[in-house]
């Protein structure tokens, strides 16, 4: 009896051991120790208008240091938003893409336009549901015009101005042709770098791009028949890939970046869309800071 305990604490040790020095190797090589935590793929969501890239930069730059984490799929449901946000999400997702060895893919799920494909540009892969609506592919800028109304109101505004430019965009007036001249200007300055990324991240000719590059939407399906996507597939079949690419597998294990606890202000006045500051600062944003160029559909 005493052989057999002692035969058996043997082989429990030898088994220890090579369980350890398989961890150690593989630490020593890049990897992650997958007995103690388990690999997985990161899921990183796009929701909604893009108006600020700071859960996207935390999410990603956690992750990116996280080594148990073996790949990246950044969920895209969004129609875009300001033109300077996305841009700043595509560089950070492209440069993780470039410095890192782990493969990222783009899923885009119900509609992934505009500013939303503009971040997709960054990954390894995109896939997009056949039905998404995708593209849009431009930029604009909208000045709201209150002149008229308030003419009928009786309200007027003096202006003291130190340029001939300096009140561009002014709400009680039209532009005037040589400010729609340099805003035009400018928004085709931004739209050439939005086609330059698309050329460049999707191998595909300049001008061939700018037929595509005229504002429409598409199907997840047709973007795929013009090269904009690589394929159409379902999220899990999103997360497949990344599995497969990864070394993992099919089916890989997920971890997404923990939501945020509602506090009873959020019971108070509903969720993220319908907070009272969403609302004050989308009044403000529009109001007070200005028109902003956007890759935006609609």
């Amino acid at each position: 009896m005493q052989r057999r305990t002692t035969v058996l604490s043997i082989v429990l040790l030898l088994a220890f051991f090579a369980i350890g020095s398989a961890v150690v190797l593989r630490l020593i090589l890049g990897g992650s120790a997958p007995l103690m935590s388990g690999d997985r793929i990161a899921v990183i969501p796009v929701y909604g208008l893009i108006e600020s890239d700071a859960s996207f930069s935390r999410s990603l730059s956690r992750f990116r240091e996280d080594a148990t984490v073996r790949g990246f799929v950044i969920e895209i449901r969004s129609p875009g938003g300001t033109a300077g946000t996305a841009q700043s999400m595509y560089s950070e997702l492209a440069r993780l893409r470039d410095d890192d060895d782990r493969p990222v893919v783009a899923w885009i799920g119900e509609v992934g336009a505009s500013g939303g494909y503009y971040i997709a540009l960054g990954a390894d892969s995109i896939l997009a549901l056949p039905s998404s609506i995708t593209g849009s592919i431009g930029v604009i800028m909208q000045f709201p015009n209150a002149e008229e109304f308030l003419r009928k109101a009786g309200v007027g505004l003096e202006v003291v101005k130190s340029g001939e430019m300096k009140d561009l965009g002014s709400p009680v007036r039209d532009l005037t042709e040589d400010e729609r001249a340099m805003v035009q200007e400018l928004v085709d300055d931004v739209y050439e770098q939005f086609v330059s990324a698309v050329s460049t991240n999707r191998a595909l000719d300049a001008d061939s791009v700018r037929v595509l590059a005229d504002g429409r939407v598409m199907s997840g399906a047709r973007a795929a028949e013009a090269g904009l996507v690589d394929r159409t597939a379902t999220l899990q079949e999103a997360l497949d890939l990344a599995g497969e690419m990864s070394g993992l597998g099919e089916r890989p294990r997920t971890v997404r970046p923990s939501e945020r606890r509602v506090g009873l202000w959020e019971l108070l006045w509903g969720i993220e869309e319908t907070r009272l500051h969403s609302v004050i600062t989308r009044v403000l944003d529009r109001s007070l800071i200005g028109p902003r160029l956007r890759y935006q559909w609609p």
